[in-house]
């Protein structure tokens, strides 16, 4: 973006902003001491989750570096692969019919937003390196992947302000690390200006929304549902365009459109009342899960919450 090339660096205020907020919370609730027994006793855990979540903006955001907008959003469905066979290898979840029809759905729709970007020529500006670009990518897509179903396993069985700060502490320290060895010549090369930084505020404010709202998404959906969700991006990104900058689309957009939001519905609606909430890894009646916002645990042991 106007010359800055910078894709470690301007997720850091991110993990800042989380780290500040959310690994307060846990203080506050735990004690220092408290805090710094659970870091000892399950840091780890919580290292390898940051680490991937890390890598996954990294190498997707220098993949948009090298090849083109249209290579890099269709490498991002291979997140939904990853999510789906680690999901059903380590997790037990068992996907029914109609949620992979869901999944195929949805597929579907975003493949012709594909197709109607190619056929009015969007997102068609020259790559750098396309070979490099795409696997820098599909090396993000993987790391988001593990990153979704470790974070969804982890915020089910413990509470939500521990999972987002753990993530954002040592977010921070590898994505401050990283910045500072391989974006410090981008960083003095780089064309600052106010609009530059405006992006990157923008840009960190909406990320940190983003990673304060996940969480109840993994515990009343699932690392697919959250995954296949993200896929109306490209719509709403359209909507924008047409509204702001009075672009035009091609017809086959409200098609897509449809498709996808048919393919949510039948993926988290048609299949069971409970959805995905209900974990697999927690127990019959998820005695091994956490009793928090969004849990399954709390909807059965406080039915009078449902709506």
């Amino acid at each position: 973006m106007d010359n800055a090339n910078i894709p470690a660096f301007q997720t850091f205020f991110n993990y800042v902003g989380l780290n500040i907020v959310w690994t307060s919370i846990t203080m506050y609730k735990y004690g220092i001491k408290g805090w710094a027994r659970m870091v000892y006793k399950d840091g780890w855990r919580y290292l390898i989750l940051s680490f991937c979540d890390v890598e996954g903006n990294y190498f997707t955001v220098l993949g948009y570096r090298y090849t083109t907008i249209l290579s890099a959003q269709l490498i991002n469905f291979w997140a939904i692969v990853i999510v789906v066979v680690i999901s059903s290898l380590f997790l037990h979840v068992r996907y029914k019919v109609p949620q992979i029809v869901g999944i195929f759905t949805c597929v579907a729709g975003i493949g012709l937003l594909m197709v109607s970007d190619h056929l009015t020529g969007a997102n068609q500006f020259p790559a750098e390196n396309q070979v490099k670009g795409d696997l820098f990518a599909l090396l993000g897509a993987t790391f988001y992947g593990f990153s979704n179903v470790l974070q969804e396993f982890l915020v089910s069985k413990r509470p939500m302000y521990e999972v987002v700060g753990m993530l954002a502490f040592w977010g921070m320290i590898i994505n401050g690390t990283q910045a500072g060895i391989f974006d410090r010549s981008d960083f003095r090369n780089a064309a600052w200006s106010g609009t530059v930084i405006g992006y990157i505020v923008g840009f960190d404010v909406l990320l940190f929304i983003f990673y304060s709202v996940a969480p109840l998404v993994f515990r009343m959906g699932s690392a697919a549902f959250l995954n296949i969700s993200l896929l109306t991006g490209n719509f709403w990104g359209t909507v924008v365009g047409i509204q702001v900058f009075h672009e035009t689309v091609h017809w086959l957009y409200p098609v897509a459109f449809v498709l996808i939001m048919l393919g949510l519905f039948v993926y988290f609606i048609i299949d069971n009342a409970w959805g995905d909430a209900k974990k697999p890894w927690l127990g019959a009646n998820q005695e091994r899960g956490v009793d928090g916002v969004g849990t399954a645990r709390r909807r059965l042991e406080h039915p009078e919450v449902m709506v």
